[in-house]
């Protein structure tokens, strides 16, 4: 829920994860701003679920450092110097820190990955927006909606389409 109260969220004390414990479900509560971490845990989860070991219950613990959209105004009800008192930092640069720090990465090296995504990002917002944007007016047709989606289109889609008169 955008902008809930973690107590109200979570129906009480405690954290989400050990709410997983009273159903018998493993869970870990992870610092989510720690990639290595992330990818550990994340790892161990599906390792368990492919052997059927059953469901892991993850809490990534991690900070909203901009907006819920672009509509949305977080200096509205967050004071600025919230994230300044956050400990748990940004992820890309904990890992690039940390990756220096092991003599394998460099900041060089960082400023041309990070020059490198921005071109390919960039370059594929292009090609995205060749085939037409929503704001130049190529709304599709709710017919399109429905169409190239299924071999064979179910029947609750059908009942849809009757509806929409399409």
């Amino acid at each position: 829920a955008i902008s809930t109260f973690q107590g109200i969220a979570r129906g009480g004390s405690g954290t989400f994860a050990a709410r997983g414990l009273g159903f018998g479900i493993p869970s870990l509560r992870v610092d989510g701003n720690d990639y290595l971490a992330v990818h550990a845990v994340a790892k161990w989860a599906a390792e368990r679920a492919r052997n059927n070991l059953g469901p892991t219950l993850v809490e990534y613990v991690t900070y909203r450092a901009g907006a819920h959209s672009s509509s949305d105004d977080p200096s509205a009800y967050r004071p600025k110097t919230e994230s300044d008192a956050w400990p748990l930092g940004d992820p890309v640069m904990r890992l690039k820190n940390h990756l220096i720090k092991l003599g394998v990465w460099s900041d060089e090296r960082h400023a041309q990955a990070e020059a490198e995504i921005l071109d390919t990002v960039i370059a594929a917002q292009k090609e995205a927006e060749s085939h037409g944007t929503l704001h130049a007016g190529g709304k599709p047709s709710t017919r399109e909606m429905f169409e190239g989606v299924f071999a064979e289109m179910p029947p609750h889609l059908r009942r849809q389409r009757q509806q929409a008169g399409v």
